[in-house]
Protein backbone atom coordinates (compact mmCIF):
# COMPACT_ATOMS: atom_id res chain seq x y z
CA UNK A 1 0.00 0.00 0.00
CA UNK A 2 2.91 2.33 0.78
CA UNK A 3 4.28 1.90 -2.75
CA UNK A 4 0.87 2.06 -4.40
CA UNK A 5 0.13 5.68 -3.41
CA UNK A 6 3.34 7.17 -4.93
CA UNK A 7 2.72 5.16 -8.09
CA UNK A 8 -0.82 6.47 -8.36
CA UNK A 9 0.39 10.04 -7.81
CA UNK A 10 3.06 9.64 -10.49
CA UNK A 11 0.51 8.19 -12.91
CA UNK A 12 -1.85 11.07 -12.23
CA UNK A 13 0.84 13.67 -12.87
CA UNK A 14 1.89 12.00 -16.11
CA UNK A 15 -1.73 11.71 -17.21
CA UNK A 16 -2.36 15.40 -16.55
CA UNK A 17 0.82 16.49 -18.40
CA UNK A 18 0.49 16.58 -22.20
CA UNK A 19 3.09 14.51 -24.01
CA UNK A 20 5.03 16.75 -26.36
CA UNK A 21 6.09 15.41 -29.72
CA UNK A 22 8.64 16.85 -32.11
CA UNK A 23 7.18 19.66 -34.22
CA UNK A 24 8.36 21.43 -37.35
CA UNK A 25 8.35 25.16 -37.75
CA UNK A 26 8.00 25.75 -41.52
CA UNK A 27 10.13 28.17 -43.50
CA UNK A 28 8.66 31.65 -43.84
CA UNK A 29 7.14 31.64 -40.34
CA UNK A 30 7.08 35.20 -38.94
CA UNK A 31 8.48 35.63 -35.42
CA UNK A 32 8.00 38.90 -33.56
CA UNK A 33 10.92 39.38 -31.17
CA UNK A 34 11.12 42.14 -28.55
CA UNK A 35 14.25 43.04 -26.54
CA UNK A 36 13.84 42.42 -22.82
CA UNK A 37 16.70 44.76 -21.83
CA UNK A 38 18.69 47.71 -23.16
CA UNK A 39 21.60 46.87 -25.44
CA UNK A 40 24.67 48.85 -26.55
CA UNK A 41 24.59 50.21 -30.08
CA UNK A 42 27.61 48.61 -31.72
CA UNK A 43 28.25 45.86 -34.23
CA UNK A 44 28.64 42.45 -32.62
CA UNK A 45 26.57 43.27 -29.52
CA UNK A 46 24.57 40.29 -28.24
CA UNK A 47 20.79 40.74 -28.14
CA UNK A 48 18.35 38.85 -25.94
CA UNK A 49 14.70 38.96 -26.94
CA UNK A 50 11.42 37.25 -26.22
CA UNK A 51 8.61 36.19 -28.53
CA UNK A 52 5.76 38.69 -28.40
CA UNK A 53 3.20 36.14 -29.64
CA UNK A 54 2.94 32.35 -29.48
CA UNK A 55 3.70 30.47 -32.70
CA UNK A 56 1.57 27.60 -33.98
CA UNK A 57 2.14 24.98 -36.66
CA UNK A 58 -0.55 22.50 -37.74
CA UNK A 59 -2.80 23.98 -35.03
CA UNK A 60 -0.34 22.98 -32.31
CA UNK A 61 1.66 25.31 -30.11
CA UNK A 62 5.30 25.18 -31.22
CA UNK A 63 6.84 28.24 -29.52
CA UNK A 64 5.14 29.82 -26.50
CA UNK A 65 4.84 33.54 -25.89
CA UNK A 66 7.93 34.72 -24.04
CA UNK A 67 10.28 32.10 -25.50
CA UNK A 68 13.84 33.46 -25.37
CA UNK A 69 15.62 34.12 -28.67
CA UNK A 70 19.26 35.20 -28.95
CA UNK A 71 20.72 37.35 -31.71
CA UNK A 72 23.31 40.00 -32.43
CA UNK A 73 23.86 43.34 -34.13
CA UNK A 74 25.37 42.60 -37.54
CA UNK A 75 25.86 46.18 -38.80
CA UNK A 76 25.05 49.84 -38.15
CA UNK A 77 23.58 52.17 -40.77
CA UNK A 78 23.46 55.98 -40.53
CA UNK A 79 20.01 57.33 -39.65
CA UNK A 80 20.27 60.54 -41.67
CA UNK A 81 16.69 61.71 -41.16
CA UNK A 82 17.03 61.50 -37.37
CA UNK A 83 20.44 63.16 -37.53
CA UNK A 84 19.12 66.18 -39.43
CA UNK A 85 16.17 66.57 -37.08
CA UNK A 86 18.42 66.32 -34.01
CA UNK A 87 20.95 68.82 -35.36
CA UNK A 88 18.24 71.45 -35.65
CA UNK A 89 17.82 71.11 -31.88
CA UNK A 90 21.54 71.21 -31.01
CA UNK A 91 22.12 67.42 -30.80
CA UNK A 92 25.03 66.28 -33.00
CA UNK A 93 25.01 62.60 -32.06
CA UNK A 94 25.65 60.41 -35.17
CA UNK A 95 22.48 58.33 -34.85
CA UNK A 96 22.40 54.84 -36.37
CA UNK A 97 19.89 52.17 -37.30
CA UNK A 98 20.99 48.70 -36.19
CA UNK A 99 20.83 45.70 -38.51
CA UNK A 100 20.13 42.63 -36.40
CA UNK A 101 19.80 38.88 -36.80
CA UNK A 102 18.20 36.42 -34.39
CA UNK A 103 19.46 32.88 -34.90
CA UNK A 104 19.13 30.88 -31.65
CA UNK A 105 16.19 29.71 -29.54
CA UNK A 106 16.88 28.79 -25.90
CA UNK A 107 15.50 25.33 -25.09
CA UNK A 108 14.28 23.86 -21.82
CA UNK A 109 17.73 22.45 -20.96
CA UNK A 110 19.36 25.90 -21.59
CA UNK A 111 20.90 24.70 -24.85
CA UNK A 112 20.22 26.66 -28.03
CA UNK A 113 18.46 25.65 -31.21
CA UNK A 114 19.76 27.12 -34.47
CA UNK A 115 17.28 29.18 -36.50
CA UNK A 116 18.03 30.47 -39.99
CA UNK A 117 16.62 33.95 -40.61
CA UNK A 118 17.49 37.04 -42.62
CA UNK A 119 18.85 40.25 -41.10
CA UNK A 120 16.32 43.02 -40.43
CA UNK A 121 16.59 46.74 -39.69
CA UNK A 122 13.03 47.93 -39.09
CA UNK A 123 13.12 47.75 -35.29
CA UNK A 124 10.63 49.82 -33.30
CA UNK A 125 8.57 49.57 -30.13
CA UNK A 126 5.19 47.89 -30.53
CA UNK A 127 2.12 49.84 -29.50
CA UNK A 128 -1.11 47.90 -29.23
CA UNK A 129 -4.17 49.99 -30.04
CA UNK A 130 -7.43 48.65 -28.61
CA UNK A 131 -10.87 49.68 -29.79
CA UNK A 132 -12.74 51.42 -26.96
CA UNK A 133 -16.36 51.00 -26.03
CA UNK A 134 -18.73 53.22 -28.02
CA UNK A 135 -18.46 56.82 -26.77
CA UNK A 136 -21.67 58.51 -25.84
CA UNK A 137 -22.13 62.25 -26.12
CA UNK A 138 -21.42 64.92 -28.69
CA UNK A 139 -18.34 66.69 -30.00
CA UNK A 140 -17.42 68.31 -26.69
CA UNK A 141 -17.51 64.98 -24.90
CA UNK A 142 -15.28 63.34 -27.51
CA UNK A 143 -12.80 66.23 -27.42
CA UNK A 144 -12.68 66.03 -23.63
CA UNK A 145 -11.92 62.29 -23.80
CA UNK A 146 -9.17 62.91 -26.36
CA UNK A 147 -7.60 65.62 -24.19
CA UNK A 148 -7.81 63.46 -21.08
CA UNK A 149 -6.16 60.58 -22.94
CA UNK A 150 -3.22 62.81 -23.92
CA UNK A 151 -2.92 64.17 -20.37
CA UNK A 152 -3.00 60.64 -18.95
CA UNK A 153 -0.03 59.65 -21.12
CA UNK A 154 1.88 62.78 -20.05
CA UNK A 155 1.33 61.88 -16.40
CA UNK A 156 2.43 58.32 -17.07
CA UNK A 157 5.74 59.58 -18.49
CA UNK A 158 6.56 61.02 -15.05
CA UNK A 159 4.88 58.45 -12.80
CA UNK A 160 5.21 55.07 -14.55
CA UNK A 161 7.97 52.61 -13.54
CA UNK A 162 11.37 53.39 -15.03
CA UNK A 163 11.08 57.14 -14.52
CA UNK A 164 14.68 57.32 -13.27
CA UNK A 165 16.02 55.93 -16.55
CA UNK A 166 13.72 58.19 -18.56
CA UNK A 167 15.04 61.20 -16.65
CA UNK A 168 18.61 60.15 -17.40
CA UNK A 169 17.83 59.74 -21.11
CA UNK A 170 16.09 63.15 -21.08
CA UNK A 171 19.28 64.72 -19.69
CA UNK A 172 21.38 62.87 -22.26
CA UNK A 173 19.16 64.20 -25.05
CA UNK A 174 19.99 67.76 -23.94
CA UNK A 175 23.71 67.18 -24.56
CA UNK A 176 25.31 67.94 -27.94
CA UNK A 177 26.63 64.35 -28.02
CA UNK A 178 25.54 61.32 -26.03
CA UNK A 179 25.92 57.52 -26.25
CA UNK A 180 23.45 55.48 -28.23
CA UNK A 181 21.68 52.32 -27.18
CA UNK A 182 19.00 49.97 -28.45
CA UNK A 183 16.05 50.45 -26.12
CA UNK A 184 14.36 47.61 -24.31
CA UNK A 185 11.04 46.90 -26.00
CA UNK A 186 12.39 47.43 -29.52
CA UNK A 187 10.81 44.73 -31.66
CA UNK A 188 11.56 43.18 -35.04
CA UNK A 189 9.61 40.74 -37.20
CA UNK A 190 11.89 38.05 -38.60
CA UNK A 191 10.98 35.20 -40.94
CA UNK A 192 12.59 31.80 -40.87
CA UNK A 193 14.42 30.96 -44.08
CA UNK A 194 14.42 27.19 -43.45
CA UNK A 195 12.33 24.71 -41.52
CA UNK A 196 13.19 24.32 -37.83
CA UNK A 197 12.71 21.07 -35.95
CA UNK A 198 11.51 21.76 -32.40
CA UNK A 199 12.43 18.82 -30.11
CA UNK A 200 9.93 17.02 -27.92
CA UNK A 201 11.32 18.73 -24.80
CA UNK A 202 9.79 21.96 -26.06
CA UNK A 203 10.79 25.56 -25.43
CA UNK A 204 9.97 27.22 -22.10
CA UNK A 205 8.25 30.56 -21.85
CA UNK A 206 9.79 33.39 -19.87
CA UNK A 207 7.90 34.16 -16.64
CA UNK A 208 5.34 36.90 -17.10
CA UNK A 209 5.43 39.50 -14.32
CA UNK A 210 2.12 40.50 -12.78
CA UNK A 211 1.85 44.26 -13.21
CA UNK A 212 -0.61 46.49 -11.45
CA UNK A 213 -2.59 48.64 -13.86
CA UNK A 214 -2.69 52.38 -13.30
CA UNK A 215 -5.06 55.01 -14.59
CA UNK A 216 -2.44 56.29 -17.06
CA UNK A 217 -2.11 52.85 -18.71
CA UNK A 218 -3.73 52.08 -22.03
CA UNK A 219 -6.83 49.85 -22.05
CA UNK A 220 -6.07 46.22 -21.35
CA UNK A 221 -5.58 43.97 -24.40
CA UNK A 222 -8.64 42.11 -25.56
CA UNK A 223 -9.11 38.78 -23.82
CA UNK A 224 -10.94 36.33 -26.10
CA UNK A 225 -14.16 35.07 -24.60
CA UNK A 226 -15.29 31.48 -24.93
CA UNK A 227 -15.70 31.07 -28.67
CA UNK A 228 -18.78 29.49 -30.16
CA UNK A 229 -19.80 28.55 -33.68
CA UNK A 230 -21.01 32.06 -34.56
CA UNK A 231 -18.48 34.59 -33.33
CA UNK A 232 -14.74 34.61 -32.53
CA UNK A 233 -11.88 36.88 -31.59
CA UNK A 234 -9.25 36.08 -34.24
CA UNK A 235 -5.54 36.92 -34.12
CA UNK A 236 -4.13 37.28 -37.63
CA UNK A 237 -1.17 38.76 -39.52
CA UNK A 238 -1.43 40.93 -42.63
CA UNK A 239 0.11 39.38 -45.73
CA UNK A 240 0.93 42.74 -47.31
CA UNK A 241 1.61 46.27 -46.16
CA UNK A 242 -1.29 48.76 -46.00
CA UNK A 243 -0.89 52.48 -45.46
CA UNK A 244 -2.90 55.67 -45.35
CA UNK A 245 -0.38 57.11 -47.83
CA UNK A 246 -0.24 54.42 -50.52
CA UNK A 247 -3.38 52.30 -50.15
CA UNK A 248 -6.67 53.19 -51.84
CA UNK A 249 -10.32 52.48 -51.25
CA UNK A 250 -11.28 49.08 -52.63
CA UNK A 251 -7.76 47.64 -52.46
CA UNK A 252 -7.83 43.90 -51.75
CA UNK A 253 -6.11 42.77 -48.55
CA UNK A 254 -5.58 39.45 -46.80
CA UNK A 255 -4.59 38.25 -43.36
CA UNK A 256 -3.49 34.81 -42.15
CA UNK A 257 -5.00 33.43 -38.94
CA UNK A 258 -2.07 33.04 -36.53
CA UNK A 259 -3.73 31.09 -33.71
CA UNK A 260 -6.35 28.34 -34.00
CA UNK A 261 -9.84 29.00 -32.62
CA UNK A 262 -11.75 26.30 -30.75
CA UNK A 263 -15.39 26.24 -29.75
CA UNK A 264 -16.51 25.95 -26.14
CA UNK A 265 -16.74 22.16 -26.58
CA UNK A 266 -13.12 22.00 -27.90
CA UNK A 267 -13.99 21.58 -31.57
CA UNK A 268 -11.65 23.28 -34.03
CA UNK A 269 -13.64 26.13 -35.58
CA UNK A 270 -11.01 28.29 -37.31
CA UNK A 271 -7.68 26.58 -38.00
CA UNK A 272 -4.35 28.32 -37.92
CA UNK A 273 -3.48 29.26 -41.50
CA UNK A 274 -7.03 30.16 -42.56
CA UNK A 275 -7.23 33.26 -44.75
CA UNK A 276 -9.24 36.42 -44.12
CA UNK A 277 -10.01 38.34 -47.33
CA UNK A 278 -11.32 41.87 -47.51
CA UNK A 279 -10.75 45.39 -48.81
CA UNK A 280 -9.57 48.80 -47.69
CA UNK A 281 -12.74 50.79 -46.99
CA UNK A 282 -11.06 54.16 -46.45
CA UNK A 283 -7.55 55.52 -46.93
CA UNK A 284 -6.78 59.20 -46.45
CA UNK A 285 -3.16 60.41 -46.48
CA UNK A 286 -1.73 62.75 -43.90
CA UNK A 287 -1.89 66.43 -44.81
CA UNK A 288 -0.42 69.72 -43.69
CA UNK A 289 -1.53 71.56 -40.57
CA UNK A 290 -1.16 68.42 -38.46
CA UNK A 291 -3.94 66.45 -40.16
CA UNK A 292 -3.09 62.79 -39.65
CA UNK A 293 -3.79 59.97 -42.06
CA UNK A 294 -6.87 57.78 -41.71
CA UNK A 295 -7.12 54.09 -42.56
CA UNK A 296 -9.85 51.51 -42.21
CA UNK A 297 -10.33 48.05 -43.69
CA UNK A 298 -12.81 45.25 -43.43
CA UNK A 299 -12.79 41.49 -44.03
CA UNK A 300 -15.80 39.84 -45.61
CA UNK A 301 -14.64 36.29 -46.33
CA UNK A 302 -13.00 33.55 -44.32
CA UNK A 303 -11.29 30.88 -46.43
CA UNK A 304 -10.81 27.60 -44.56
CA UNK A 305 -8.26 25.06 -45.82
CA UNK A 306 -10.64 22.10 -45.74
CA UNK A 307 -14.16 23.49 -45.91
CA UNK A 308 -14.20 26.40 -48.34
CA UNK A 309 -15.27 30.02 -47.97
CA UNK A 310 -17.58 31.60 -45.42
CA UNK A 311 -19.12 35.05 -45.54
CA UNK A 312 -18.38 37.01 -42.38
CA UNK A 313 -18.75 40.39 -40.73
CA UNK A 314 -15.74 41.80 -38.93
CA UNK A 315 -14.64 44.66 -36.73
CA UNK A 316 -11.06 45.65 -35.98
CA UNK A 317 -10.59 45.26 -32.21
CA UNK A 318 -6.83 45.72 -31.92
CA UNK A 319 -3.76 46.40 -34.02
CA UNK A 320 0.00 46.73 -33.52
CA UNK A 321 1.95 49.67 -34.85
CA UNK A 322 5.39 51.24 -34.58
CA UNK A 323 3.64 54.61 -34.29
CA UNK A 324 1.22 55.48 -31.53
CA UNK A 325 -2.18 55.02 -33.14
CA UNK A 326 -5.74 54.88 -31.88
CA UNK A 327 -8.87 52.95 -32.83
CA UNK A 328 -12.39 54.26 -32.56
CA UNK A 329 -15.33 52.07 -31.62
CA UNK A 330 -15.99 51.32 -35.33
CA UNK A 331 -12.45 50.03 -35.88
CA UNK A 332 -11.14 53.01 -37.86
CA UNK A 333 -7.43 53.75 -37.38
CA UNK A 334 -6.27 57.30 -36.62
CA UNK A 335 -3.34 58.86 -34.76
CA UNK A 336 -3.45 59.36 -31.03
CA UNK A 337 -4.42 62.80 -29.79
CA UNK A 338 -1.33 64.95 -29.41
CA UNK A 339 -0.73 67.78 -26.97
CA UNK A 340 -0.35 70.77 -29.31
CA UNK A 341 -0.42 73.56 -26.74
CA UNK A 342 1.63 72.76 -23.62
CA UNK A 343 5.09 72.24 -25.16
CA UNK A 344 5.03 75.22 -27.61
CA UNK A 345 3.66 77.48 -24.87
CA UNK A 346 6.29 76.35 -22.37
CA UNK A 347 9.11 76.93 -24.87
CA UNK A 348 7.73 80.36 -25.75
CA UNK A 349 7.68 81.34 -22.06
CA UNK A 350 11.27 80.12 -21.66
CA UNK A 351 12.32 82.08 -24.75
CA UNK A 352 10.82 85.29 -23.36
CA UNK A 353 12.76 85.14 -20.09
CA UNK A 354 15.89 87.00 -21.37
CA UNK A 355 13.67 89.94 -22.39
CA UNK A 356 11.95 90.05 -19.00
CA UNK A 357 13.62 93.21 -17.63
CA UNK A 358 12.14 96.14 -15.74
CA UNK A 359 12.78 99.60 -17.13
CA UNK A 360 15.47 101.47 -15.19
CA UNK A 361 16.19 98.61 -12.81
CA UNK A 362 19.65 97.09 -12.59
CA UNK A 363 19.95 93.32 -12.51
CA UNK A 364 22.73 91.20 -11.12
CA UNK A 365 25.00 89.53 -13.64
CA UNK A 366 24.08 86.03 -12.41
CA UNK A 367 20.36 86.81 -12.81
CA UNK A 368 20.88 88.00 -16.38
CA UNK A 369 22.99 84.93 -17.16
CA UNK A 370 20.31 82.66 -15.72
CA UNK A 371 17.60 84.21 -17.90
CA UNK A 372 19.82 83.93 -20.98
CA UNK A 373 20.55 80.31 -20.16
CA UNK A 374 16.82 79.55 -19.92
CA UNK A 375 16.15 81.15 -23.30
CA UNK A 376 19.04 79.35 -24.99
CA UNK A 377 18.04 75.99 -23.55
CA UNK A 378 14.57 76.31 -25.09
CA UNK A 379 16.08 76.45 -28.58
CA UNK A 380 19.28 74.41 -28.74
CA UNK A 381 19.51 72.60 -25.38
CA UNK A 382 23.01 72.70 -23.87
CA UNK A 383 24.55 74.26 -26.98
CA UNK A 384 21.98 77.06 -26.85
CA UNK A 385 22.64 77.59 -23.14
CA UNK A 386 26.39 77.95 -23.68
CA UNK A 387 26.01 80.32 -26.64
CA UNK A 388 23.40 82.45 -24.87
CA UNK A 389 25.46 82.80 -21.68
CA UNK A 390 28.74 83.40 -23.52
CA UNK A 391 27.21 86.01 -25.81
CA UNK A 392 25.63 87.94 -22.98
CA UNK A 393 22.99 89.49 -25.22
CA UNK A 394 19.38 88.90 -24.13
CA UNK A 395 18.27 89.33 -27.74
CA UNK A 396 20.54 86.52 -28.94
CA UNK A 397 19.31 84.28 -26.11
CA UNK A 398 15.68 85.09 -26.84
CA UNK A 399 16.23 84.48 -30.56
CA UNK A 400 17.62 81.02 -29.87
CA UNK A 401 14.69 80.26 -27.59
CA UNK A 402 12.07 81.43 -30.07
CA UNK A 403 13.73 79.23 -32.69
CA UNK A 404 12.94 76.21 -30.52
CA UNK A 405 9.39 77.40 -29.88
CA UNK A 406 8.84 77.97 -33.61
CA UNK A 407 10.12 74.46 -34.43
CA UNK A 408 7.77 72.94 -31.88
CA UNK A 409 4.84 74.96 -33.19
CA UNK A 410 5.62 73.98 -36.80
CA UNK A 411 5.87 70.25 -36.01
CA UNK A 412 2.54 70.26 -34.17
CA UNK A 413 0.44 72.71 -36.16
CA UNK A 414 1.83 73.16 -39.70
CA UNK A 415 3.76 70.03 -40.72
CA UNK A 416 1.87 67.01 -42.10
CA UNK A 417 0.31 64.81 -39.44
CA UNK A 418 1.15 61.24 -38.59
CA UNK A 419 1.07 58.55 -41.26
CA UNK A 420 -0.76 55.28 -40.60
CA UNK A 421 1.35 52.35 -41.79
CA UNK A 422 0.85 48.62 -41.15
CA UNK A 423 3.82 46.63 -42.54
CA UNK A 424 3.58 43.04 -43.67
CA UNK A 425 2.97 40.55 -40.81
CA UNK A 426 1.42 43.23 -38.59
CA UNK A 427 -0.64 41.51 -35.90
CA UNK A 428 -4.31 42.49 -35.81
CA UNK A 429 -7.22 41.33 -33.65
CA UNK A 430 -10.52 40.87 -35.46
CA UNK A 431 -13.98 40.23 -34.07
CA UNK A 432 -15.47 37.84 -36.61
CA UNK A 433 -19.15 36.93 -36.95
CA UNK A 434 -20.70 34.53 -39.45
CA UNK A 435 -23.38 35.85 -41.77
CA UNK A 436 -24.71 32.33 -42.39
CA UNK A 437 -27.37 30.57 -40.37
CA UNK A 438 -25.60 27.25 -40.16
CA UNK A 439 -22.83 26.99 -37.58
CA UNK A 440 -19.28 26.73 -38.80
CA UNK A 441 -17.75 23.29 -38.40
CA UNK A 442 -14.43 21.96 -39.69
CA UNK A 443 -16.05 19.27 -41.82
CA UNK A 444 -18.99 21.31 -43.15
CA UNK A 445 -19.18 21.56 -46.96
CA UNK A 446 -18.81 24.88 -48.74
Amino acid sequence: MGRLIPCLITFGVLSATPLLSQATLPAGTPLVVSLDRNSPMHAGATLRGELVYPVYADNKLVLPKGAVIIGSVTALHPDRARRRHAELGGDFTPFHTPEVQFDRIVQADSSTLLVLSASVTDGAPIYRAVAPAPIKGGLLHREFNAGWSAARRDIGAFAAPGKGDRLLQFIYARLPYHPERIEAGTAWTIETTAAVEIPAAGVPAAPTPVLKRHFWDEPAPIQPAANNTRSWIVNAGLTDSVSSETSHTGQAIQAIVAEPIYTADHVLAVPQGAVLSGTVTRAKPSRSFGRAGVLSFNFTRLVLPASGTRTIETRLMGADSAAQIALNSEGQVTSRPRDKITIPLLLALMASRPLDTDEGKAHAAHETAGKNATGGAAGLSLVGTIVAVAGGSPYVAAGIGYWGAARSFYERWIAPGQKIVFPKDTRIVIETTLRERSPLKPDSPQ
